[in-house]
């Protein structure tokens, strides 16, 4: 496991946005472990967690031209990042979308730069993939072409089929699905951390039934 992924396991434990215990989801599903960007809210943990990001698509190897954030949390997602990708030596533009397109002053549904070339969605997890089509439509809507997703952990369990939601929308779309971390570097974690080792035969269980 790459160092700067146990780090990111670490950090988000660090700051309660990945927690253990039993957690019912929206597939009803029961789950050892529970993953909730939303828990870094402050600007270090934004600063941190946007480096993590650079990382993993820095190491990805993938050429992009620009970051895409949809809204809403993928706006701060793609802020951060591009700041931190600037820091490594990558400076790239960034844009995000409206939700209800603006009628007055420079209008429409992009804000930041045009949206252009090869365009790299930056969100925090995929459930179902709707973010991410929608993400594509506009993209291709603006005769750009969406080239990847970064996201902060891919569970890899099936969704409704054979397929787990992350290959569901490589599948779909076309394009690669950049994660941070993914179950298999939190079985990792758990397996190298004594204080933490308790909660790895529960997620065993749980790839068992669900994994792909």
């Amino acid at each position: 496991m790459s160092d700067f992924r146990q780090e990111f396991l670490q950090f988000a434990l660090d700051r309660g946005a990945l927690r253990f215990g039993e957690f019912k989801l929206k597939s009803g599903r029961l789950s050892p472990y529970f993953f909730n960007t939303g828990l870094f809210n402050d600007g270090d943990a934004l600063r941190r967690l946007s480096q993590f990001y650079a990382k993993a698509i820095l190491s990805a190897g993938l050429e992009f031209d620009m970051l895409f954030g949809p809204a809403y949390k993928g706006i701060p997602l793609a802020a951060g990042v591009a700041i931190a990708l600037a820091a490594a030596g990558v400076n790239k533009p960034f844009a995000f979308n409206r939700k209800e397109a603006k009628d007055h002053g420079e209008g429409g549904v992009i804000v930041g730069a045009p949206l252009a070339g090869q365009v790299l969605i930056v969100d925090d997890v995929i459930s179902a993939g709707t973010s991410v089509r929608e993400s594509v439509a506009i993209i291709q809507a603006n005769g750009a072409t969406p080239c990847g997703v970064a996201i902060a952990i891919d569970r890899m369990e099936r969704g409704t089929g054979a397929l787990s939601a992350v290959q569901e929308v490589e599948q779909a779309n076309g394009i690669p699905v950049i994660s941070i971390a993914n179950l298999n570097d939190l079985l990792g974690y758990l397996g190298h951390s004594t204080e933490m080792a308790r909660h790895r035969p529960a997620v065993l269980e749980y790839q068992r039934q669900y994994g792909i």
